[in-house]
């Protein structure tokens, strides 16, 4: 942790308090230009507005990535909000109702992932009602995804789209609806992985996919979309993901895979979350009280599980396992420490056995690779905890960008710290 990041966390605590969540966006730029580095400009980026929702930092990434994917018509309003063309937006998830679908496809939406043939027959109807044509992707559940992802989607049941064997009759019903234009094909079958190997092989296995189902709907796409499954390395001990070794593997096969006529103009598009964003955050939570218990050290702080469940280790982690974390202002002497929240059940634990520098109480703690389900994925309302802030260093100034709708003028006042900047 460099003196100068560690002086931001410390004035974000001195200044507006724990527990909160502090946002570095230069991290996110310089991420965004290391993955078009690598990829040579082959394929478009779009960020997964699930992993963080926050106002003030999809205003900050309009211009800087190409494309947004939302989840719900909540995420599409914040997105608008934000001051994004709803022509650049996909909206995917597995339980779209009438209502969402109408808002979408009235507003402009640019691509609606159909999850399901229902879903078809009513944005089809929507569109019709309406005079319009919406263009879709079908979204394709595969049969199988290599070993390493953190989170499978293929091969099993699943919510999610329409499984491999029945993709082909579904596209050949959705083209005869008249209110859907046929754009394309997305496929996300698992995330979170640290393995160049299994992430080559799953994107030559999309590759395949596109190819095959493409030609047998004679479907020239328009847009064709990869989950990306790239992982973060959130514990200590993890190896960082090598990117260009990724890219230097799937830059040949994507070559040959656009040398077929139907793909040469495609977009191919490639669907991020936690890899964008989860390295430029931190969690910031104060230690309330010291105790011993059992021989145990326990660090209890005003900040846990409620506003970051998945450091708590209850967000699809198999394996509990510590986020790497520091003290704010460093220190030499370490020891083992637990580190629990404020919440009355046992399970409100961001740490155990940690290995941090001597705790006293108003001490901080910053938890790393916070940027991404970190309070958009935690139960703030438990027990009634005042929810934390949010915060984004822009042009040299903190800004208090706390959800869940960042003001119009504090919008502004960041595109005018971002201009002086630059």
């Amino acid at each position: 942790m460099s003196g100068d990041r560690d002086d931001w966390l410390a004035a974000a605590a001195d200044q507006f308090g724990t527990p909160s969540f502090v946002y570095f966006p230069d991290d996110i730029a310089k991420r965004i230009e290391k993955l078009r580095s690598a990829f040579g400009g082959q394929l478009d980026l779009s960020f997964a507005v699930k992993s963080n929702p926050n106002p003030a930092l999809l205003h900050w990434m309009v211009g800087k990535i190409d494309l947004l994917d939302v989840s719900s018509i909540g995420e599409f309003h914040l997105a608008m909000e934000s001051g994004w063309d709803p022509a650049l937006v996909s909206f995917t998830g597995p339980a779209k109702r009438e209502f969402e679908i109408r808002e979408a496809v009235h507003g402009g939406l640019g691509l609606l992932v159909l999850e399901s043939l229902r879903e078809a027959r009513v944005a089809s109807e929507v569109a019709c009602a309406s005079g319009q044509v919406q263009p879709v992707l079908l979204r394709v559940a595969p049969d199988r995804v290599p070993r390493g992802f953190g989170d499978q989607m293929a091969g099993r049941p699943s919510p999610f789209g329409v499984d491999l064997p029945d993709a082909a009759a579904a596209l050949e019903l959705i083209a005869s609806m008249p209110g859907l234009r046929l754009a394309g094909l997305h496929i996300y079958s698992g995330t979170q992985c640290l393995k160049p190997d299994a992430i080559v092989e799953n994107y030559r296995g999309f590759l395949s996919i596109f190819e095959d189902l493409c030609e047998g709907a004679a479907l020239t796409p328009d847009s064709l979309v990869m989950g990306a499954g790239l992982g973060v390395a959130y514990h200590d001990g993890d190896v960082p993901l090598p990117l260009d070794a990724v890219a230097d593997a799937i830059l040949p096969d994507i070559a040959r895979f656009r040398e077929a006529p139907r793909f040469t103009k495609a977009k191919i598009k490639l669907e991020l979350g936690r890899y964008l964003v989860a390295e430029a955050g931190y969690f910031l939570t104060q230690v309330v009280s010291i105790k011993e218990s059992r021989g145990v050290r326990i660090a209890i702080c005003d900040g846990g599980m409620n506003n970051h469940l998945p450091a708590s280790g209850h967000f699809g982690m198999v394996i509990r396992r510590n986020y790497s974390m520091h003290r704010v202002g460093g220190g030499e002497v370490v020891e083992p420490v637990d580190i629990s929240g404020p919440l009355c059940t046992s399970i409100d634990r961001l740490g155990s056995g940690v290995r941090l520098p001597v705790l006293t109480e108003g001490d901080v703690i910053a938890v790393h690779n916070s940027g991404a389900y970190g309070l958009t994925a935690s139960p703030i309302h438990f027990i009634s905890h005042a929810p934390p802030a949010e915060l984004m260093l822009l042009g040299g100034v903190l800004h208090d960008v706390s959800r869940f709708l960042a003001p119009v003028s504090t919008l502004e006042s960041m595109s005018l710290a971002a201009a002086d900047a630059a």
